[in-house]
């Protein structure tokens, strides 16, 4: 597989697929990542005001969580943090447009519709507006994951509903998307925090449970589309 992981933030492509991520690279699939968002700003009064080195920083980071996860590559391309609704949504699009035009990618793995951040309902709108299934299309399948802080803190109220029917197991690659995590120091919290090493180590064994497996990533499968010559 060519496999494409399209995160609004950094850190989400970690915290909604890492284990798979790590899976799937060591079974010599091609694993890229597109982070559409700078991440980090909004947490200003004023987005200018960041400074240029924590931006830096957390871009690094995004780069080596990648690396540890095998991605053999990273993309980060900087649209506004938690501001996703101030840009045209076809600007959005055409940034996930061009990967896949340059990746050839057969699966899309990306955020829940139905998650409490604005830029995550964004960003998977713009991942099915991108992957509409025109004839000759690359893509075969696409996935949303669930982001710990975000999907389960939507309190099932927004519309659609995260209703996972894939399990990936993770029980091999739980440690190494743990410490992938722990690279984001400014985005990990401690316990009870959902982003805490224990509560992913917690949340990766109920989805285990469901699924008769150790540990587990769920997803929803969004589309998948099996043509006669396949």
């Amino acid at each position: 597989m060519t496999v494409l992981v399209v995160a609004a933030h950094p850190d989400d492509e970690v915290l909604g697929c890492g284990g798979t991520m790590a899976r799937f690279a060591q079974e010599k699939n091609d694993v890229h990542v597109l982070i559409l968002g700078e991440g980090l700003t909004s947490r200003f009064k004023e987005a200018s005001t960041a400074p240029a080195s924590e931006k830096e920083k957390l871009r690094g980071q995004a780069r080596a969580a990648g690396a540890l996860l095998g991605a053999k590559s990273v993309t980060l391309h900087g649209l506004p943090d938690n501001r996703f609704d101030t840009v045209p949504l076809l600007e959005i699009v055409k940034a996930i447009e061009m990967k896949i035009e340059e990746l050839k990618p057969d699966t899309i793995f990306t955020q829940h519709g139905g998650d409490l951040n604005i830029d995550h309902e964004l960003t998977f709108r713009a991942v099915l507006t991108a992957t509409r299934p025109l004839a000759g299309s690359c893509v075969k399948r696409v996935y949303a994951y669930a982001v710990p802080s975000s999907t389960e803190w939507s309190f099932q109220k927004f519309d659609p509903v995260f209703r996972p029917n894939t399990f990936v197991d993770i029980a091999a690659t739980l440690e190494k998307k743990i410490e992938a995590m722990a690279l984001y120091d400014g985005e990990s919290r401690a316990f009870p925090h959902p982003r805490s090493a224990q509560a992913l180590r917690a949340h990766a064994q109920y989805w285990g449970s469901v699924a008769g497996l150790h540990a587990a990533e769920a997803f929803e499968l969004i589309r998948e589309v099996r043509r006669s010559t396949e």
